[in-house]
């Protein structure tokens, strides 16, 4: 995708939990770096209350979620965005919520 300029954002929450899983100070710093790189989208209130709604669809289907999962779905859908992920749990929530997705073949990395 930034090999074809395609146009990107990244979802605050995404970057919160990227770099909470570094292992270093120096690993933080590379990331940010390059996460700097990509415009941030934040979230409105009304996409809180859609990622209530994104929930509760899921639950009554019974289908697990997590909150966060659920924003992340909600800022993409709002935005008319498609979804880049690897995660398995958006592809069992996409049916029932509308998002879109684009998958990466397991092994290929993002």
């Amino acid at each position: 995708m930034v090999v074809e300029d395609m146009p990107m954002g990244v979802p605050g929450i995404v970057l919160q939990e990227l770099l909470s899983g570094v292992r270093s100070e120096a690993e933080f710093t590379r990331l940010k770096a390059v996460m700097d790189g990509f415009p941030l989208v934040l979230a409105e209130p009304s996409d809180h209350v859609s990622a209530a709604r994104i929930a509760n669809a899921c639950v009554w289907k019974g289908v697990p979620t997590s909150t966060v999962d659920c924003l992340i779905a909600a800022l993409a859908i709002s935005r008319k965005a498609s979804l880049l992920t690897v995660d398995d749990d958006f592809a069992r929530m996409a049916p029932h919520c509308g998002l879109t997705l684009v998958r990466v073949p397991r092994g290929r990395g993002v």
